[in-house]
């Protein structure tokens, strides 16, 4: 078992962080105020070649290993998860072209995204539909050479600044789930497509959360991704691996917030000496770190699964669960540890611990995350 970084990850890994500190630091608390998305931020992170790792060469990607990508997920959630998750959420999008889309569809979006120039967001959720994916009801009626689509999505990440989206709708609401299709819809110049509202959350407020309303919208019949009635199956597909970057999201909410903790112990004094010298707050964060660090290999080898080409779906759902769920701790730990400085804005962690609520809920609740993994326990 190998479990070192390449040469090359490693470098990665760095770019990745220096672009954190320089670019994403500095503007993170007045983002969360004022929950404005920084597109000019996200045009920098393509012009240092950071979006697009995993995917071809063929179409402005980097070609390289699921693996790099998720360290630079890791890496921007430590500092900023807001834009992150937006980050990661955009490359959910483009795996399902890359999986399942025509090359048409590929060439269409996916050199655009990859300069930066351009957001992808996935659309799947319903107000009736969100733990049960497969009840959406969004209808597409082919009419000609086009869909006539109606519906509403909510709770879809990008989706007010978004470019692109991978629309799930039903082609046959008889056949339940099994009546979704894919489509590739180009948000913003096609007739009949409004964001409806955009949500005032809780935390990563500078990403815009929002509803996409569907009026008799038409969508070219090429524009369907691969085969009609195959839109579960693909969402699904797409979905595992989003999971992944979610607990990555976890993963780096959890260290930027232990980092933040840990450097304040070294420099805070009480009772005349540092609180990292109080043993008991101490042993706590031995206990944080060593989690942390459990649940990063977990999620390493949920991404070697994936990029191995093996079954990675339960693999996925483990490190969704534990990396979220850690966040959340971290989080309200280093808040305790900090005292009352950890619950004002200046040391960021409040912000974390907003912003890591989420990681529990999308991507599938951490209670679906444990009814996939406990199901093949039993067989």
């Amino acid at each position: 078992m190998d479990f070192s970084l390449t040469e090359q990850q490693k470098a990665i890994q760095q770019k990745a962080r220096a672009f954190a500190q320089r670019e994403l630091a500095p503007g993170a608390q007045e983002r969360d105020m004022t929950e404005v998305f920084p597109m000019d931020i996200l045009k920098k992170l393509g012009n240092e070649g950071l979006i697009g790792l995993q995917f071809p060469k063929a179409y402005g990607g980097q070609g390289l290993d699921y693996l790099s990508f998720i360290l630079v997920v890791e890496e921007l959630c430590k500092v900023d998860s807001a834009f992150g998750i937006a980050y990661a959420i955009s490359s959910t999008f483009t795996t399902g072209i890359n999986l399942f889309g025509s090359e048409a569809q590929k060439q269409h979006v996916m050199p655009r995204m990859f300069e930066g120039d351009a957001l992808g967001c996935f659309a799947l959720t319903e107000p009736d539909a969100g733990s049960d994916a497969g009840a959406a009801k969004t209808t597409a009626v082919l009419d000609g050479d086009t869909y006539v689509v109606n519906g509403k999505k909510r709770y879809i990440t990008n989706s007010a600044v978004a470019d692109y989206c991978m629309l799930i709708a039903n082609t046959d609401l008889s056949r339940g789930s099994k009546g979704l299709s894919a489509f590739l819809v180009d948000l913003k110049e096609t007739p009949g497509v409004s964001i409806g509202h955009i949500e005032n959350k809780c935390g990563i407020r500078s990403a815009k959360v929002a509803e996409i309303i569907f009026e008799d919208a038409r969508i070219p019949k090429d524009r369907m991704i691969g085969e009609e009635f195959n839109g579960f199956r693909y969402a699904l597909t797409a979905l595992n691996a989003g999971r992944l970057s979610v607990a990555a999201q976890g993963l780096g909410l959890a260290q930027g917030a232990f980092d933040i903790c840990r450097d304040y112990m070294k420099e805070r004094k009480q009772f005349g000496r540092p609180l990292y010298t109080n043993q008991y707050l101490a042993f706590k964060m031995a206990d944080l770190q060593s989690e942390i660090e459990m649940a990063r290999l977990l999620l390493y080898k949920g991404v070697w699964l994936q990029q191995n080409g093996a079954d990675f779906s339960v693999a996925a759902s483990k490190a969704k669960l534990i990396c979220t769920n850690l966040a959340m701790k971290v989080t309200t730990e280093c808040i305790q540890n900090m005292g009352g400085a950890g619950y004002m804005r200046e040391q960021n962690i409040e912000r974390m611990f907003r912003d890591a609520k989420i990681t529990q809920i999308y991507e599938g609740t951490n209670e679906i995350q444990r009814l996939i993994i406990s199901k093949p326990m039993f067989k």
